[in-house]
């Protein structure tokens, strides 16, 4: 390295301001350094060594199975000794007493006869369980034929009653028909709606009892109880147009008093 002196008086510097400007530029040069040459070996991979890790200590322990103490054979008793049992003595074969022919031929006939009244005991309960069997399928057929007779005389007996209230119910309903024509009326003309009443917005029913006459036309009409008096005038000048088949009693014509008809008043 080469260095230039150049003496100028402008840049002539006090010895003591030299000699600290020296020591801090040499300081920072060489801190500038140290870093470079760290910086440096971070690039290239210096990684700075660990110290080593010392293992731990193992303690190893092994179970050891010991065989069990052999126990104590007993000593085996000595074997009792037998004593031989004296033979016992043979019975003598039993003789078997001599059978009489007679008195065994007597045996099988008692026997026989024995077995014949079982036999015949065996037939007679039999035949009595047969006879008592056919006595009570005689007596099941004989209920049986009776209820079913009697059965047949109800379901008649319902049938004829059944054809005498429908004959008498026919003829109720002729007789109610007919009736029903005698009163049934030819002509009937609703009644005017009172103007005061549409203004005050009154509704309501008026009933009006009459008799008709024999020529079906209606006398003395009157008004019942709970008629509006707006409704009155109209509902009898009603009644006085209704014109009936007269009624016809024993070939006559007759009155029918006491017929009544509501007429409903409503606003729709």
């Amino acid at each position: 390295m080469t260095a230039m002196i150049m003496h100028s008086p402008s840049m002539t510097l006090l010895p003591g301001a030299r000699s600290g400007f020296w020591q801090n530029s040499l300081a920072a040069s060489l801190a500038v350094a140290l870093h470079a040459a760290v910086l440096a070996l971070l690039v290239h991979g210096w990684s700075p060594q660990k110290p080593p890790v010392e293992p731990p200590s193992v303690l190893r322990t092994q179970l050891v199975m010991l065989p069990p103490a052999p126990q104590p054979v007993a000593p085996e008793p000595a074997p009792a000794l037998v004593e031989p049992s004296p033979p016992e003595p043979i019975a003598p074969a039993p003789v078997k007493p001599a059978i009489d022919p007679q008195i065994q031929a007597q045996k099988l006939e008692q026997a026989a006869l024995a077995r014949k009244r079982v036999e015949d005991k065996k037939r007679e309960l039999q035949a009595e369980q047969q006879r008592q069997r056919l006595e009570s399928e005689k007596r099941t057929r004989e209920a049986e034929q009776q209820r079913l007779a009697e059965q047949q005389v109800q379901q008649a007996h319902q049938a004829e009653q059944a054809r005498l209230n429908a004959e008498r119910a026919r003829q109720q309903a002729a007789q109610v028909a007919a009736n029903s024509r005698q009163y049934l009326p030819l002509s009937k003309e609703a009644p005017d709606y009172p103007q005061r009443a549409l203004d005050k917005n009154i509704e309501g029913d008026c009933t009006v009892e009459y008799t008709v006459n024999p020529q079906g036309k209606v006398e003395n009409p009157k008004v019942l109880d709970g008629c509006h008096p707006l409704f009155m005038r109209p509902s009898l000048a009603a009644a006085n147009t209704f014109r009936y088949q007269p009624k016809v009693v024993d070939g006559q014509v007759v009155s029918v008093p006491a017929v009544r008809n509501t007429f409903h008043y409503r606003i729709k």
